[in-house]
């Protein structure tokens, strides 16, 4: 096998841990920023508004900082992205406070103003902070496509007390997302498949799939419990804190997509699962992905029950779908055969493929 370039992307700067919020005009200071935007929806408005504002007028510059506060307003379209850009104006720092679509919104306002871009994530629903990719969503709510920054974003500004008062669904979620990136960077590693620079992977963006996959195995459990009955970080909340952000965000932009993220393409059309959490499907996604290898129903099975035990879905009957229809799978399975990753798989998969093995990942789940 001939040597090629191989690259990988990091954010400039990762930050992460309990009132991390506090450094955010020191951040803004070293950045050189003059003026910013800040990208949220009403809910963490509410939430972070005041204190954010307080510690803008609070920082040690001569002159506070100039500032507006951009509405998010529930998806991530071109045409909100082009509105909110317009509103931003000649502010030279996006700041997007808030989940996946909002960050991703903050990106695209970031690219179109050309200007530096710190992200605040508020849940840790799925590893979209550290990355270069914009997912874009048409009227239908359905993913219409992938845009891409020419950089990572300057600064991820994890605030762990911030995430562990979100609810639990959201922090589960991220483990789902988190799941499945050991098994698609070996995938898109084993087809010569490429990341999202472009290239081969680096053993190293494997390296942090793997890690991703191994500490939430060890402290996800523990994890989920400590933030739905304490709401508050500890030990363990950290460390998955770390992997469904930073080793998942590095791990999947270096080391590629494979059929579980597909499938995200094909879940999002359907009517009911395209209502729930990224992650939410992408955990099921992980289950098909393993039948599509073809690996035992044994190990499928054993995956299967990790992903229940951290409040997961296994099955269809999981998203509120019992029984699925021929149509339904039919159609998930052609529109998941419309993303760019899905030859990032061997065995090699088609639509009727995809669809034998959402048939039998849904009957392993069920029995788990």
């Amino acid at each position: 096998m001939s040597a090629e370039v191989r690259s990988m992307g990091f954010p400039g700067r990762y930050i992460q841990g309990p009132q991390a919020l506090r450094q955010l005009p020191q951040l803004l200071e070293e950045l050189g920023a003059r003026s910013i935007a800040l990208l949220a929806d009403a809910t963490v408005r509410r939430a972070l508004g005041s204190r954010i504002d307080a510690a803008l007028l609070s920082g040690a510059r001569a002159a506070p900082i100039s500032s507006v506060w951009l509405d998010f307003r529930g998806e991530c379209t071109a045409p909100i992205i082009a509105d909110l850009a317009a509103q931003a104006g000649e502010r030279d720092t996006i700041v997007a406070l808030g989940g996946g679509k909002t960050i991703d919104t903050g990106k695209g306002i970031s690219r179109q103003r050309r200007a530096r871009l710190i992200i605040v994530p508020t849940i840790a629903s799925n590893d979209s902070p550290t990355s270069r990719l914009i997912v874009l969503y048409d009227e239908a709510h359905r993913v219409a496509g992938v845009e891409l920054l020419a950089r990572n974003p300057d600064v991820v500004l994890v605030d762990t007390e911030v995430i562990a008062q979100a609810p639990a669904r959201f922090f589960s979620a991220g483990m789902g997302d988190a799941l499945s990136k050991t098994f698609e960077a070996r995938q898109c590693h084993l087809t010569r498949g490429r990341n999202f620079f472009g290239t081969l992977s680096l053993p190293t963006a494997r390296l942090f799939a793997d890690r991703c996959y191994s500490v939430i195995v060890a402290y996800g459990a523990a994890a989920l419990r400590q933030v739905a009955e304490q709401h508050a970080p500890d030990e363990s909340v950290e460390r998955v804190i770390e992997a469904t952000v930073l080793l998942s965000g590095v791990g999947f932009e270096s080391g590629g997509l494979s059929l579980a993220h597909a499938l995200v393409r094909g879940f999002s059309a359907h009517p009911k699962i395209g209502g729930f959490l990224h992650g939410e499907a992408v955990a099921f996604g992980t289950l098909v992905q393993l039948v599509a290898e073809g690996r035992p129903d044994a190990e499928i099975a054993e995956h299967a029950k990790l992903t229940r035990g951290l409040r997961l879905p296994v099955s269809f009957k999981s998203f509120g779908v019992d029984p699925i229809g021929a149509a339904e799978l039919d159609q998930i399975a052609r529109i998941t055969c419309t993303a760019p990753y899905i030859s990032n798989l061997r065995p090699a998969i088609d639509a009727p493929g995809v669809r034998r093995a959402l048939e039998r990942a849904d009957r392993i789940g069920s029995e788990s």
